[in-house]
């Protein structure tokens, strides 16, 4: 009865907004069904329409995988604080984190789905209903670490924001050993995609050691930008307040990740070119170009500048305690760590070939379209779940029991 009340409530929540709000929402579906019609156009007529190859067969749909599970992992830098250590601060935005993690674990998903070319043959990857090839299988191994991930932050959020509806305070007991299990569980989402590339011995430029710690601290950069991005626009739209030191907590953390993926950059450049060899030519490629072809070459310099910028400003403390500094500092970390992990890491790994031939690659509309139209559901979701923990949160949203006059049993 209580969670119907709870779900009901939620919905007409939902409904209730400002101009800005339903502008908001009918931008979000208007991207999301362009999306869905360019995806129907890919269906219908297969991988053609992207830019993908036999010879460059993941593209900006892996990309955008590969990064996405870095933001859904870097929501347990809210937890910890949060549920382990009870700051009460971080307890005033922890919910939103959570959000923000199956908003994220949700569109990682979904860009597998749209990079397969028979989506119906998912269920393969299912356990004990497919072939799942467990343990052997890495994508069986990531396919369960996403989906549990997704599935304990979502009964965190849920307990908590449920029992904050009836204003009730939630009994650590109960939810303290799924805390636990989702810190060990956020690190194993980045560092089983990790593995889905550096076991690849044919493909040099991933079969490194190094790219698991590079993925998580890439990760614990763009993540925190997002979040303190995210933080700083509810703030402003809404009458929800925080503490201001969950922002420079997370400004610290995001200024230490972002030095460490620069110095994992730099040793795999000097790694590569110091000493040239066959393995170096995926970055030769990617950053100077080969034989006159060099289509990513805007990208990766554009992700390295991005990144320097944004570490210079970060490592300044005027700067950062400065909120419009930090705001261009996180927008630039984001895309920068968007490009250098995706575009600059996924695409280059297939060139040259195995037999030293140079196929370029650059997303088509189609790609592009379908992925801004993901974006959008992540955002739509994300959106959703931030509107109703924040009518929680303020008390706007609260259970009014129907019968409050009715006599109790003796």
């Amino acid at each position: 009865m209580a969670v119907r009340h709870f779900i009901f409530d939620a919905i007409k929540e939902l409904f209730t907004g400002s101009k800005r709000y339903w502008s908001w929402i009918g931008f979000l579906l208007i991207l999301l069904a362009h999306g869905v019609s360019s995806y129907v156009t890919q269906m219908q007529s297969g991988l053609v329409v992207t830019g993908m190859s036999d010879q460059v067969s993941w593209g900006f749909y892996i990309s955008n995988f590969a990064f996405f599970v870095g933001i859904a992992a870097a929501a347990v830098l809210l937890v910890i604080p949060a549920y382990i250590f009870d700051r009460k601060d971080v307890k005033e935005v922890v919910l939103l984190g959570e959000s923000m993690a199956i908003a994220a674990v949700l569109v990682a998903l979904m860009f597998v789905m749209v990079d397969l070319g028979r989506p119906e043959r998912i269920w393969h990857v299912i356990p004990y209903i497919g072939a799942f090839n467990f343990p052997d299988s890495i994508l069986a191994w990531d396919t369960l670490v996403l989906s549990g991930y997704l599935l304990l932050n979502a009964a965190t959020l849920c307990y908590v924001l449920f029992l904050h509806y009836h204003g009730k305070i939630p009994t650590s007991k109960l939810y303290f050993a799924v805390v636990v299990i989702t810190m060990f569980w956020a690190i194993s989402i980045h560092t089983v995609t990790a593995f889905m590339f550096s076991s690849n011995p044919s493909r040099a430029m991933w079969h490194t050691s190094l790219l698991g710690p590079r993925f998580i601290a890439s990760a614990f950069a763009s993540g925190p930008a997002l979040i303190i991005i995210t933080l700083g626009v509810i703030r402003s739209l809404t009458d929800y307040r925080f503490s201001q030191t969950v922002i420079d907590i997370l400004a610290l953390i995001m200024t230490v990740a972002l030095q460490m993926t620069l110095f994992f950059v730099g040793v795999e450049l000097f790694t590569d070119f110091y000493n040239e060899g066959h393995h170096g030519a995926s970055i030769r490629y990617l950053f100077l170009g080969i034989e006159g072809l060099g289509n990513l070459r805007p990208w990766i310099w554009a992700a390295l500048a991005m990144n320097l910028v944004a570490v210079s400003i970060l490592m300044l403390h005027s700067l950062r305690r400065d909120m419009k500094w930090l705001y261009t500092a996180c927008v630039l970390t984001f895309f920068g760590i968007w490009i250098e992990k995706g575009m600059g890491l996924v695409v280059p790994g297939f060139i040259p070939t195995t037999l030293g031939e140079v196929f370029e690659y650059s997303p088509t509309a189609t790609e592009i379209s379908i992925a801004l139209g993901i974006w959008a559901f992540g955002m739509l979701v994300f959106t959703i779940l931030a509107k109703t923990v924040v009518a929680v949160e303020l008390g706007r949203l609260k259970y009014q029991d129907p019968n409050p006059y009715r006599p109790r049993a003796l």
